[in-house]
């Protein structure tokens, strides 16, 4: 009895030592998922929470492995905040890595140019992993369109904060750039000009010539006669116009409309994108007052009324070409 007794004694250590060998290669086998798996740690969520729930989702095994190999490695307040990409086959020790060094996963979230200040709101509460509430009151063209990176948990109030920070600098370096003579003198006539080249053309290599347009006009005392302010003016940016322009919305009795009010209308119509910015600040140097669509997505100048009459006759004929009314 006493030398079974020993000979248990002298087998417990190898035992033991066998048992914590094969423990810390579990920590290191390939795991259970087949493909990579986003995983959220909330703020304030504790290693047991954590560990259950990558169990739930079947990234492990076992919470209480898990746990373990936290409690061995003592990183269990290193665990971080944020959303992960936890790759297919990743052991405990990877998984655990992930959560304590990063990275979190990075999203992003375009917004086009020539969007509404309305829309930018729509797609910002719209967007998956922000949090909080939008500022109230935003104005038009105070938001720089533009694809924006963020992680999950941060706020929409903060991510609006950046668009307004990026529009305040595309227009700063936009008014550093514009020529003496240019007849516009505010940041906000710029951003409204600006807007009205964004809504009639989205090629950047022809933003220069319609600006240019609306430049030789403005001099000259004309009338801008851009379709774009008077949609805006009959929608205000709150919804979508679906209907074609009729000529009596052209004579539409409102300060947006530039069929009807001389000179740029009281503010924006849209959020202009950095190239539009740059094309209003710096327009090309043309006698050209008018423009048409060419049938081909682009647009086809003229300098005089005759000129752009017989434009406007070869547009009208695609148009019925093509059905259209």
């Amino acid at each position: 009895m006493r030398r079974a007794i020993l000979g248990l004694a002298f087998l417990a250590p190898g035992l033991i030592a066998l048992l914590f060998f094969l423990l810390l290669n579990s920590f290191d086998k390939a795991g259970p998922s087949q493909s990579k798996t986003y995983f959220l740690v909330e703020r304030g969520d504790l290693p047991l929470s954590v560990s259950e729930r990558l169990q739930q989702v079947g990234v492990i095994k076992s919470a209480f492995l898990f746990r373990v190999l936290i409690r061995l490695e003592n990183t269990g307040s290193e665990i971080k905040a944020g959303e992960y990409e936890v790759p297919a086959a990743a052991s405990y020790r990877d998984i655990l890595r992930l959560l304590t060094n990063g990275p979190t996963v990075v999203r992003k979230l375009t917004v086009p140019e020539g969007v509404t200040t309305a829309e930018v709101v729509a797609i910002v509460k719209r967007a998956d992993g922000l949090v909080g509430e939008v500022p109230q009151d935003l104005g038009e063209g105070t938001l720089l369109p533009e694809t924006y990176h963020y992680s999950w948990g941060d706020t929409r109030e903060g991510l609006i904060s950046r668009m307004r920070d990026m529009m305040s600098d595309v227009v700063t370096l936009a008014m550093a750039s514009k020529s003496e003579n240019h007849p516009i003198d505010t940041p906000t006539e710029l951003i409204t000009l600006a807007s009205i080249v964004e809504r009639e053309t989205s090629i950047p290599s022809e933003q220069p010539r319609v600006a240019a347009v609306f430049v030789n006009r403005l001099k000259r005392g004309m009338l801008l006669q851009s379709d774009p302010t008077v949609i805006y003016a009959i929608t205000r940016g709150k919804m979508i116009f679906e209907r074609r322009l009729t000529y009596k919305d052209l004579k539409y009795p409102d300060p947006y409309n530039t069929y009807f009010k001389l000179g740029l209308p009281p503010g924006p119509i849209a959020n202009p994108g950095k190239s539009s910015l740059m094309a209003a600040a710096n327009p090309l140097i043309t006698d050209e007052l008018f423009f048409v669509a060419d049938g081909f997505g682009g647009h086809v100048f003229s300098k005089s009324l005759s000129e752009h009459n017989r434009n406007v006759a070869k547009w009208r004929q695609i148009q019925r070409e093509r059905g259209l009314r």
